[in-house]
């Protein structure tokens, strides 16, 4: 079973740990995502992103510099079994080749600092795919809220939608801009409002790389049915999350989630299949951003997910479309 999978942070944590002096390669480690595990997992793509934390650094565009190089550091040993790709054509190339694609993706869109001419340089750099913003809000847009509760006995905030603020002027500037050089936009970490102006000024599919349904777990980073219906209405996919927190609510304490259950992964595909249909379905793992811990391992993992899948009712097809097909679509439309 092929395995397309829209987000992972392995780059940032190979980074940090460079950073601190310890060794980690992208061939092997001990963290979630390493080629040998996804050479035997039969991995067709996976796009790995340049996560920033805006409140870590005063140099975002900086920062994602240094993040990139450590990504093409990471991949020039590795080209003859992991290419990096910018289009359809390059990912035909490695399948007929019998090489995993790489597909460059930025996840903080504050990375850019309010200037286009920072998002061509990702372009021209090979970067596919951005989110607009990550958790704080930036010259685009802005998160959903995590507010202070008054209410909670240990005074934990709590998540709220944001329903007021729409993206910036400069954000509306750059989802046309994105849409026109062919730059797939992600509203995962977008807030409510945020989501509805990318439908509202963009016209092609787009995708929420790692987002799952807000009406299975309330987490504002989810989506609302009303949302996923007008993703799959517009052509694109949502990933599914592993995250525990994104997967499943919090005790009546309070706690968050801290296990994730393949169960319910399923769970939730099965609810956007009944909402958006078999089409809008895809993955988006979240490996190595995954602060909970995960039932499947990491990704040597996957097909237990599949056979979770066909357990609870999801025939070949089915799990074929969640597992590539759906994200392949996309791709192929926009990135050709």
């Amino acid at each position: 079973m092929k395995i397309v999978d829209m987000h992972c942070d392995t780059i940032s944590e190979i980074y940090h740990r460079h950073r601190e002096g310890r060794d980690c390669s992208l061939l092997k480690n001990d963290l979630h995502i390493d080629l040998e595990r996804m050479e035997k997992g039969d991995y067709l793509l996976q796009n790995f992103a340049l996560f920033t934390r805006l409140r870590d650094t005063d140099r975002p565009f900086e920062y994602a510099m240094k993040l990139a190089d450590t990504f093409f550091t990471e991949m020039e040993p590795l080209k003859t079994r992991i290419g990096v790709v910018t289009d359809w054509a390059g990912i035909e190339k490695n399948r007929e080749l019998g090489r995993i694609s790489a597909l460059l993706t930025v996840e903080e869109g504050g990375v850019c600092q309010g200037n286009l001419e920072f998002l061509r340089i990702f372009y021209h750099l090979g970067v596919r795919m951005m989110t607009l913003t990550w958790n704080f809000p930036n010259e685009l847009g802005y998160p959903n809220l995590q507010i202070p509760d008054p209410d909670h006995p240990e005074g934990k905030p709590r998540m709220a939608v944001d329903t007021e603020h729409g993206l910036t002027e400069k954000g509306i500037d750059f989802v046309r801009a994105m849409e026109e050089m062919g730059m797939i936009i992600d509203i995962s970490h977008l807030n409510d409002a945020g989501i509805w102006d990318v439908f509202r000024y963009t016209r092609k599919p787009f995708v929420a790389s790692h987002s799952n349904a807000r009406a299975l777990a309330g987490h504002p980073r989810n989506l609302t049915d009303e949302m996923i219906r007008a993703l799959a209405n517009r052509g694109g996919v949502a990933g599914i999350n592993f995250s525990a927190a994104f997967l499943k609510n919090q005790e009546a304490d309070g706690r968050i989630p801290t296990y994730s259950r393949m169960t319910d992964m399923v769970r939730h595909m099965k609810h956007m299949k009944q909402v958006g249909g078999m089409d809008c379905i895809g993955l988006g793992s979240d490996f190595d951003g995954i602060s909970s811990t995960l039932e499947m391992g990491g990704c040597e993992g996957m097909p237990l997910l599949a056979d979770e899948m066909s357990r609870q009712g999801f025939t070949d097809g089915e799990i074929e479309k969640v597992f590539s097909q759906n994200v392949l679509r996309v791709y192929r439309e926009l990135l050709s």
